[in-house]
């Protein structure tokens, strides 16, 4: 992985690279951490920073490494780790060993913070802001229903507001 200019993430299609392309969200220290495929959030300038915001429902093991650690990466994968991003997303670190399952490469930044190495592009977030979606905050019922109330799966979702500090690229990949 190769440290590349923040600038160079103006170059990524931000629809595709999260709502099509997947990313990992990954929390924890090197010795237990675990990771959760995500296709909401996206990539913004706030408070004067390059930033990036994703939605974590508190039910899923991820929350509660995202809570207890300052750091939080989003990876992105070429289209041959797509079977790795489907065990990520519809598994959980509770019962499974996602590395083991997966054959994902865990790699430590210097910030301490977890990547892979199969991942072309890793962003390397700081947590600045959280807040808990409220029902009644929902300016659009519809939504409020067509996502939380009649689907599974849990409860609203906490919002993250995370400073991109570093970026990584995976020539290799």
């Amino acid at each position: 992985m190769k440290k590349i200019d923040i600038k160079t993430l103006g170059q990524e299609d931000a629809f595709d690279l999260i709502g099509k392309q997947w990313m990992l969200v990954t929390a924890g220290t090197q010795e237990k951490f675990n990771m959760m495929t995500a296709s909401w959030g996206g990539i913004a300038w706030l408070w004067n920073k390059p930033v990036a915001f994703i939605f974590i429902r508190p039910e899923r093991y991820t929350h509660e490494f995202i809570e207890a650690n300052e750091r939080v990466t989003l990876s992105f994968y070429p289209e041959d780790c797509r079977k790795a991003l489907n065990v990520c997303g519809s598994k959980s670190g509770r019962t499974i060993d996602k590395v083991a399952e997966t054959g994902l490469y865990p790699e430590v930044l210097e910030s301490g913070a977890i990547t892979f190495k199969e991942a072309r592009l890793t962003l390397d977030c700081r947590k600045l802001f959280k807040s808990e979606m409220q029902a009644e905050n929902f300016i659009d019922k519809e939504i409020l229903s067509r996502w939380y109330n009649d689907q599974p799966g849990g409860g609203l979702h906490t919002v993250y507001v995370l400073e991109i500090e570093n970026i990584y690229e995976n020539k290799l990949r």
